[in-house]
């Protein structure tokens, strides 16, 4: 404000009654002062009183032993800090001390926020870990096997990054026949998070290759972090193919790679993991055939030497059992021919028959004058019944006369 003097009074905005300044005026000029005085700088200090507001602005102070000051985070800069700091968390803060216009309050606009050590990243990544862990995402029973020999591998990063020179040329050198999409995105700073989720859903979308690889080479932290935003990790784990992260060196570890089917140590080792080595695949494959051939060899040996056994013992068997079955057919072959009658004419006997066939078992079956055949061992006599005799209870014999034959047959027979 210039000082200047009309009609002898001084109209110095804020001099004098005549010419008082407004509210806002004052504390516009009170900011324009403070700003003036104070170049954008570091500040150390003790959380406290965090709010964050529904507009995305946050809302604390920090303190030390001996003063505080009223500290805001617009929602433009709080979007670009990995978390929110905790009550009591130890922070530098970059920003200017101001005065808000409206309210007359002095404060200290911070435009970046870092916590001693990693304390906001670590909370950051703490938070989402929890929330994805909550959600099965990170179940290893959900990871997918990779195909042993993919057609095509969709490969997500920076177009112009060196990741994709060094996934090209492992994955050409493996295996020249495998089709390589790539699906280029920005893998850090404003907007990766966004064109990293579009990458993965178009190749979803598209369902046209059999393994996803998405990474990028090394980095800060800062420049690996679009690898740490939720949203990534859910679209990546969303993915309808097995998919593969390959995020920065060795020792980085990123939440996509514990979402991911298989955490690749660097982009190389997923373009290995990815594509097949077809020399080594011949080999293996002539290996594994020779290894089947002899072990169908052996098995047929194996069963040949089972089947030789089994068909010994079954010969010995029958055998066995075609002896016992000849004994006995002998033994009931001798015992027919013991009741045979022509075993008893062998034994010196003869049987008396009548021409017709008739037996004649007794002497009542003779009559004077009857004829008759005699069957004896080794032939038959013809014969004529004379006188008859008959044998006594006692077995002495008697003698009796034999009637004329009347005709007929009669039954039975001598010996």
């Amino acid at each position: 404000m210039t000082p200047s003097r009309i009609g002898g009074i001084d109209a110095t905005p804020g001099a004098s009654p005549d010419v008082p300044l407004s509210v806002l005026d004052l504390t516009s000029a009170a900011k324009d002062l403070v700003e003036g005085a104070f170049p954008p700088l570091w500040v150390r200090g003790e959380v406290s009183g965090f709010k964050a507001h529904s507009n995305g602005h946050w809302y604390f102070a920090l303190r030390d032993a001996q003063a505080q000051v009223k500290c805001v985070v617009w929602s433009s800069a709080a979007r670009r800090l990995p978390a929110a700091p905790d009550d009591g968390m130890q922070v530098v803060a970059f920003g200017q001390m101001t005065v808000w216009p409206v309210r007359g309050d002095l404060q200290f606009s911070v435009r970046t926020l870092e916590a001693d050590g990693e304390g906001l990243w670590r909370k950051a990544l703490e938070e989402t870990r929890r929330r994805l862990e909550a959600d099965g995402l990170l179940d290893p029973a959900r990871k997918r096997p990779l195909p042993i020999a993919p057609r095509t591998v969709a490969i997500i990063t920076s177009a112009d990054g060196a990741a994709l020179h060094d996934v090209l040329t492992v994955a050409r050198r493996r295996s020249p026949a495998v089709n390589l999409v790539v699906v280029p995105a920005k893998v850090q700073g404003e907007g990766a998070p966004e064109s990293l989720v579009a990458a993965i859903e178009r190749v979803g979308r598209w369902a046209g290759c059999d393994v996803v690889i998405i990474g990028r080479g090394g980095g800060s932290r800062e420049d690996l972090w679009a690898f740490n935003d939720e949203r990534v990790a859910r679209a990546l784990a969303a993915c309808p193919v097995p998919t593969i992260s390959a995020v920065g060196h060795e020792t980085d570890i990123s939440i996509c790679d514990l979402v991911a089917d298989l955490r690749a140590a660097t982009p190389s080792a997923a373009a290995e993991a990815a594509v097949p080595d077809v020399v080594a695949l011949r080999r293996r494959l002539a290996q594994l055939g020779r290894a089947l051939a002899t072990s169908a060899m052996r098995r047929q040996q194996r069963v040949q030497v089972r089947l030789e056994t089994i068909q010994r013992r079954l010969v010995s068997a029958s055998e066995r059992v075609t002896e016992r079955r000849q004994a006995r057919l002998a033994a009931l072959a001798g015992r027919l021919d013991a009741l045979s009658p022509l075993g008893t004419l062998a034994r010196g006997y003869a049987v008396a028959r009548t021409p017709g066939g008739a037996t004649l078992s007794g002497a009542d079956d003779f009559r004077v004058g009857l004829g008759f055949e005699l069957w004896l061992r080794d032939g038959i006599v013809e014969a004529v019944a004379g006188a008859a005799r008959s044998r006594s209870t006692d077995g002495t014999m008697g003698s009796r006369s034999v009637e004329p034959s009347t005709g007929g047959q009669a039954g039975g027979g001598v010996e």
